[in-house]
């Protein structure tokens, strides 16, 4: 738990003062230059001085709070050994800061700390993977639940990583002996024409966001290992037709592009003892005009049904460049159906 301590200085009613009394970590969490307190200083409209190993924050009373409160969830978060990256600043900056929480760990699956020190891991052979917002902890928490689970919304949102991530760590712990990605095969507005090379050659530019989230959570050699041996498939929706998937981890990325005899058909592919992913954005339909997507004719139709769990994202949640949720709101402004 954090040990950096509030002190309001008597001299200065707009000061908050927070001591840290690790300065390695107060290192990393300053960042190269300083660029972490840059960026809180920009975002929340706050002043912070470095003073030794203490921080000082300047600023209106409710800037300078919720700049404290980034600064000791983000400390707390140094302290239990795990690493900062930018989007974990951006998660604290735009969704608050998450309560302190218990670093000790237990077990090597999904780690749940119930009430309000809850916190969601997966495990993977490369690292180890944290959701950064309130959706995405359901999310995942849905993953392990459910059989089928739907994660619906914008894109940077984290739907195919942390379906990816939770599907190597059920095949790694043993839950499961193989995973299947898949997705359609349909250009994103534009044709493509004639692709040369093998029927692999042709496929793989489509499948390539798929292989790059595999290659997150496995060592390289590993990942191409599974592949070759086809304990982890990755395949265009079209070659799902006529299989089932018994004891499997599988995934439907891009789901909004299937249609509703495609979507039907993958559906009914659900074996024993597999579970079931599908993903997609509505908003990012590339199906010929006319024809309805699959996504949006399951989400009418099994929205009912008990242990099909559906998750829905917004622009909150996304964790790519904090520029891509501007992006998505300002299209999502313009045009609100």
């Amino acid at each position: 738990m954090a040990t950096g301590a509030l002190t309001p200085p008597a001299e200065a009613a707009t000061e908050s003062l927070l001591e840290f009394p690790d300065n390695f970590l107060l290192i990393d969490l300053c960042g190269e230059y300083d660029r972490n307190l840059t960026t809180i200083e920009d975002r929340l409209g706050v002043q912070i001085l470095r003073r030794g190993n203490q921080l000082a924050v300047i600023g209106e009373d409710e800037a300078r709070h919720e700049a404290t409160q980034v600064l000791q969830a983000l400390y707390s978060r140094l302290e239990a050994g795990r690493a900062l990256e930018p989007g974990d600043l951006d998660r604290e900056l735009r969704m608050g800061a998450e309560p302190m929480f218990d670093p000790a760990r237990d077990g090597d699956q999904i780690e749940l700390f119930k009430g309000e020190t809850e916190r969601v891991e997966i495990k993977t052979r490369k690292k180890l993977i944290e959701p950064r917002t309130d959706a995405q902890k359901a999310y995942v928490k849905s993953l392990f639940a459910n059989e089928l689970a739907f994660g619906i919304g914008p894109a940077g949102t984290g739907k195919t990583y942390l379906a990816v991530a939770v599907g190597v760590n059920m095949l790694i712990s043993g839950h499961v002996d193989k995973i299947i990605l898949s997705r359609p095969a349909v250009e994103a507005g534009e044709k493509l024409g004639y692709l040369p090379g093998d029927m692999k050659d042709k496929v793989d530019p489509y499948m390539q966001p798929l292989y790059d989230a595999l290659n997150d959570f496995l060592p390289g050699k590993q990942s191409a290992k599974m592949i070759e041996e086809k304990v982890i498939e990755i395949a265009p929706l079209a070659f799902m037709r006529g299989r089932t998937l018994s004891n499997a981890f599988v995934v439907l990325d891009e789901a909004q592009n299937a249609t509703t005899m495609q979507m039907k058909m993958f559906l009914t592919r659900l074996g024993e003892g597999s579970r079931m992913v599908i993903t997609g954005d509505r908003t990012q339909i590339d199906l010929p005009r006319g024809v309805n997507s699959g996504l949006w004719d399951a989400e009418r139709l099994l929205k009912s049904i008990d242990k099909i769990s559906f998750n829905y994202f917004t622009s909150k949640d996304v964790v790519r460049h904090p520029l891509v949720a501007a992006i998505i709101e300002a299209y999502e402004a313009d045009d609100p159906k």
